[in-house]
C-alpha cells in the first residue's frame, strides 16, 4: 500500500535541512536508518535506468583521514557518521549495457520463464542504447554523462536524508584524482566524481539557524 507524506510535512524538511559545515562526531546513524538510506541510493533513478555508478560507503578511519586530506581539509569527511563517495563508470561499453538488459530480463521474468538469451527480446531497446550511448558518443562526452547521472542519485540521498531527520552535506570540492588513488577507483573501471557526508549537526554550527538564500518564485518559475 503507497503512503505519503503531507505537502506541508515535506517543506519543513526541505527548509529544515542545509549542507551541514559541522557535525556531532559522537552521534553516528543508526543501522536501520542507513540501510534506508542506501536502499534510497539503489534506487534513485538515472538516464534509460543504465545506473552507471557505484556508491562507495568509507568506514575505515584511516582512509577517511587520507580522503580528508585530499579534500582540502574539510573537517566533515571525518567528523560525519557516514561518507559516500559517488563514482561514476568510465568509458561505458556495450557489456554494461549487456549487464543492465540481463538484470531487466532477471527481474521482469519468473524464474521458471528465464530466457536461453535475457536480452533477445529487447534487442530494439539494445539497438536504441548502443547508438545513443555507445556510437553517439565520444569516451569524454560518456564519461561526462555517466558523471551527470550521479547528481540525480545525490538529490536522491539529499531528500531522503532530510526525511529521516538526518542531515547531510554535498562536497565537490576534492582531489578526483587522489581518490581515485586512495580507493583504487581506476581498476574498477569508476572515478569518483563528488562526495556526501552524513551524520547530525553540531550544536556549534553557526550555519544551521541561517536562513536560506533562494530567489523568489517569480524569478525562477516560468508558467506557459
Amino acid at each position: 500500500m503507497n503512503t505519503t507524506i503531507q505537502p506541508e510535512q515535506l517543506l519543513t524538511q526541505l527548509n529544515w535541512r542545509y549542507a551541514t559545515k559541522q557535525f556531532d562526531p559522537t552521534r553516528k546513524i543508526n543501522d536501520r536508518d542507513w540501510a534506508a538510506l542506501e536502499e534510497a541510493l539503489r534506487l534513485s533513478p538515472s538516464s534509460f535506468g543504465v545506473q552507471p555508478w557505484a556508491f562507495i560507503v568509507v568506514q575505515d578511519p584511516a582512509v577517511r583521514a587520507k580522503l580528508q586530506a585530499a579534500s582540502y581539509g574539510q573537517r566533515q569527511i571525518v567528523e560525519a557518521s557516514h561518507l559516500v563517495v559517488f563514482a561514476n563508470k568510465i568509458n561505458l561499453s556495450e557489456s554494461d549495457l549487456d549487464a543492465y538488459l540481463t538484470r531487466m530480463a532477471e527481474v521482469r521474468n519468473p524464474p521458471s520463464a528465464v530466457r536461453n538469451t535475457p536480452v533477445e527480446g529487447v534487442a530494439g531497446f539494445r539497438g536504441m542504447l548502443v547508438g545513443a550511448l555507445i556510437q553517439g558518443m565520444d569516451v569524454p562526452t560518456r564519461n561526462a554523462w555517466c558523471r551527470n547521472q550521479l547528481y540525480i542519485s545525490l538529490g536522491t540521498l539529499l531528500t531522503s536524508a532530510a526525511l529521516l531527520g538526518i542531515d547531510a552535506c554535498p562536497m565537490e570540492g576534492i582531489d578526483r584524482a587522489q581518490y581515485d588513488a586512495i580507493l583504487g577507483l581506476s581498476e574498477k573501471g569508476l572515478a569518483a566524481s563528488m562526495v556526501a557526508t552524513l551524520g547530525y549537526r553540531s550544536p556549534a554550527d553557526q550555519y544551521a539557524a541561517a536562513p536560506k538564500v533562494r530567489f523568489p518564485k517569480e524569478k525562477v518559475f516560468i508558467h506557459i
